[in-house]
């Protein structure tokens, strides 16, 4: 082989060697460069689930938090070790690698570690769950999980139901005991859109679509619930967040399931009242829907006279 070939080859196999290292020493100086930069605002929620709106909510993002922390330790860890052993044995300082066939000691050990993470997380899980699926009772004085039986209030605590309907593309929300069989007989108040409630009260949703399959979403206040035709499904939270009069606190949230071409305008909200002006929110309600009827069977008794009906 020529001298010129030997010298082009050597050069091409030491550049091959450090580019690992260049590659490297740039992606960390990039993130470093990303997280001094970008303000600790914008990556609010970035990394864990939205919460703080519905005790639910906030035992979800607990949760959440002590799988994530517990992954990143074990993902420092061996890839720390990935690191240190690619630095400490380089080709450049061992040309000849060195044959290791195994370590019995080191196998068992890692397999008890990972045994005992899953039973830990396991352990937790289950101690979290209750307090996820199971409402509590409204606070005295006057979150999110789903689930195909109606969750159950403690014994004497108020309650509020509300029926959400999913339709293309658009909720529904009717207020009161009954809103799934005789909505419309009892002329209970109904809303599209935005949803009120008052604070401090348990809600119980009973969820339901009138076409295709939907997902009732508002992250602050817990998990994800499919509404699906022919089906319903159950949730609950409650908004501890109080709201001063006249100023409410708004939870946004979307539906969170392809449904079809309008999808992305199918958006939701909860509106969080004081109780008293939830109560004014819901005789307001009932006047305009005994307005909106007087006058339809009105119109319904002068087309009849004039021969249209």
């Amino acid at each position: 082989m020529r001298p010129e070939v030997t010298d082009f080859t050597s050069a091409v196999r030491r550049r091959s060697r450090r580019a690992p290292f260049g590659f490297l020493a740039l992606a960390l100086t990039v993130s470093l460069a990303a997280s001094l930069l970008l303000p600790a605002s914008a990556l609010a929620n970035f990394f864990t689930p939205k919460s703080g709106g519905s005790p639910n909510a906030n035992e979800i993002a607990s949760l959440y938090k002590i799988i994530l922390y517990m992954a990143a330790v074990v993902f420092v860890i061996v890839d720390g070790a990935l690191l240190y052993s690619v630095i400490k044995f380089r080709a450049k300082r061992n040309p000849v690698a060195a044959q290791i066939h195994g370590n019995t000691r080191l196998e068992i050990g890692w397999t008890v570690a990972a045994a005992l993470i899953l039973v830990v997380l396991t352990v937790v899980t289950f101690v979290k769950l209750p307090s996820i699926i199971n409402p509590p009772a409204s606070k005295p004085g006057v979150v999110f999980s789903a689930a195909t039986t109606e969750p159950t209030v403690p014994h004497g605590s108020t309650k509020l139901t509300i029926c959400v309907q999913g339709r293309q593309f658009i909720w529904r929300y009717t207020y009161g005991n009954g809103c799934l069989n005789n909505a419309f007989a009892s002329r209970l108040p109904y809303s599209y859109e935005t949803m009120y409630v008052p604070a401090g009260i348990t809600v119980i949703l009973d969820i339901q679509a009138t076409d295709v399959i939907h997902s009732w979403w508002i992250p602050s206040l817990g998990g994800k619930v499919d509404a699906v035709p022919g089906y319903t499904t159950y949730t609950w939270f409650r908004a501890d967040k109080a709201p001063t009069p006249g100023h409410p606190v708004i939870y946004h949230g979307q539906c969170a399931q392809l449904c079809g071409r309008g999808h992305a305008v199918m958006t939701a909200r909860v509106q969080v009242l004081t109780p008293q002006d939830y109560q004014s929110w819901v005789s307001r309600q009932a006047t305009l829907i005994q307005q909106a009827n007087a006058q339809v069977t009105q119109l319904r008794r002068q087309l009849t006279a004039n021969g249209n009906l």
